[in-house]
């Protein structure tokens, strides 16, 4: 096997750092150079349940730098691999003061065939990269709002892993069991087709997880989480999800200083000194996590320049309780109502699940809290809890009074009640299989207020389940739901919006365009495996 087992990934990115993470196939040091620039970094690998990660911390890079770099593992180079038909990797730090462009896009399904799944959004973008040629804009930031793997959902080639380690029979059934099966995951979303690997190695990426990168419906209700815990199997799934996501995700979202402050990341490397294993440190990290959301916070925020982004974790940070239900932790919330704040040019909120649904979607998800917390009774109670599950409605509508609080901070926000108002505040987000815009209808506010959705960047909606979301998308079909929601004793939303463009059920990605004051965003799809068209694109600020 290669000393190279995954990556490299360029990760955290700031105006003079850069962060670059590697799995590897045993422990060893692991050193990112590049000779002309004068780069010459290392870290020792840390380990867990048997694999070997390192993530390099390079310093003292310029404002806008585009170094070309080299990987060594014990002083043998592994990156670029030999006769690689791409460009060569390069650090890329940001500088804010000539603009920002960030692309996003969610849920990827990877392996698997054009006839399933068409073809993949994120690879395309990487050919037409590498093709370069005028005019030509590279992001400054690629953020990943949500299922980057499909534990529940597993290809031909995942199923092939898990009958040569393990009796596919046993629960859970065509789904990953454990951080093993986890690692495997990764590899087949971020190794396999050599155009994404190239991109995730030049390109600066910011993630954050949503239902399918642990279970369908991960903590959609407290009777969900009842139920899921009551499973023998369930306690290696979520450690495994929850461990997994902490060293392929979330350590490559955190600064340089975050992570030398993170007693859990100084424990593993500690424990991997002399040939040791951190594995039962992340597993009883996770599994605290799960059980005890506010002892961990997945959501992070970056300041450039004149923009600021806030990415929130709307999964596993989620109050669940018999009595209380939130989309969000007190000490989250308290968190995220400190970064909504103005002083800034642009304010992204980044939520892997959309914050404004089509009207008929968001009052049929409030009605069914109403109904599943006892509004219509006992009986109804029980009928809106399945409901619920069977139909997926736990979006931020089905959480009312979280809803309730982000748009009365957003709207203070946008009045200048909380500093300078920015010049737009823009909800970015995927989940729920097709893009669109939306937009606040807010007179009192001096920012524009909208919501971006790109989603799928490879797993489109088919049949019948693009048809219920065209209809629901039509301004028609939201009153008779938001009567049904009033029978509830629902209140009013404290926001108003409508859907401005789309919906486009095409897998897409999307690039916001932020310069000075002005923000612009564009979605296009692919053309073919190699190529993107434009779907549409919309100026935010007017």
């Amino acid at each position: 096997m290669t000393a190279l087992v995954l990556g490299p990934q360029l990760r955290h990115v700031s105006e003079h750092t850069a962060t670059i993470w590697v799995e590897t196939a045993r422990p060893c040091e692991v050193r990112v150079v590049s000779a002309e620039h004068g780069v010459d970094a290392g870290a020792r690998t840390f380990t867990v349940h048997g694999h070997h990660f390192a993530l390099v911390e390079i310093d003292g890079l310029d404002k806008g730098a585009r170094v070309p770099y080299e990987v060594l593992i014990d002083g043998d180079r592994v990156w670029p691999e030999q006769d690689s038909e791409f460009p060569a990797s390069q650090l890329r730090t940001l500088d804010p003061a000539g603009g920002l462009r960030i692309s996003f896009g969610s849920c990827r399904r990877s392996p698997g065939t054009v006839e399933e799944f068409g073809h993949d959004a994120l690879a395309a973008f990487a050919h037409r990269l590498r093709a370069g040629g005028e005019g030509t804009a590279w992001p400054d930031v690629l953020l990943m709002v949500g299922d980057q793997v499909y534990a529940d959902e597993l290809s031909d080639e995942m199923r092939a892993f898990i009958r040569g380690r393990r009796d596919p029979g046993e629960p859970p059934v065509d789904e990953a069991a454990d951080f093993e099966d986890y690692t495997h995951l990764y590899k087949l979303a971020w190794h396999d087709d050599p155009a994404v690997r190239w991109l995730l190695s030049t390109v600066p990426t910011f993630t954050i997880f949503d239902d399918h990168d642990i279970r369908d419906d991960w903590n959609t209700s407290f009777a969900w989480r009842r139920e899921m815990w009551s499973q023998p199997w369930w306690r290696a799934r979520i450690t495994g999800g929850i461990g997994s996501y902490w060293i392929y995700q979330q350590l490559g979202n955190m600064s340089p200083d975050d992570r030398a402050a993170d007693p859990v990341y100084a424990a593993v490397r500690a424990a991997s000194e002399g040939g040791g294993d951190g594995g039962k440190i992340v597993d009883e990290f996770a599994e605290r996590a799960d059980k005890e959301p506010a002892s961990t916070r997945w959501s992070y925020a970056h300041d450039w320049g004149g923009t600021r982004l806030v990415v929130v974790d709307s999964r596993c940070s989620r109050l669940l309780t018999a009595d209380r239900r939130g989309m969000l932790d007190d000490e989250e919330f308290r968190w995220l109502d400190e970064q909504c704040q103005g002083g800034v040019d642009h304010l992204l909120i980044a939520s892997s699940l959309p914050f404004l649904l089509p009207r008929a979607i968001h009052h049929a998800e409030a009605w069914n809290e109403a109904v599943a917390g006892g509004a219509w009774g006992k009986a109804g109670a029980r009928l809106g809890e399945k409901i619920r599950q069977a139909a997926d409605l736990e979006h931020w509508a089905a959480f009312e009074r979280s809803f309730r609080e982000v748009a009365e901070d957003v709207l203070a926000v946008g009045r200048g009640d909380r500093g300078p108002a920015p010049a737009s505040i823009s909800f970015l987000s995927g989940d729920i299989h097709y893009s669109y815009l939306a937009r606040v209808v807010a007179p009192d506010s001096r920012s524009e207020i909208t919501q971006i959705v790109c989603s799928p960047l490879r797993n489109p909606l088919i049949g019948k389940f693009r048809m219920a979301n065209r209809i629901a998308y039509s301004r028609a079909a939201g009153g008779p739901f938001r009567g049904l929601a009033r029978l509830a004793r629902v209140p009013k939303p404290p926001l108003r919006w409508r859907m401005t463009e789309g919906p486009w059920f095409d897998n897409a990605i999307a690039t916001v365009e932020l310069t000075g004051r002005d923000c612009r965003v564009r979605w296009e799809t692919p053309r073919d495996a190699t190529a993107l068209a434009e779907l549409g694109r919309a100026a935010i600020t007017r």
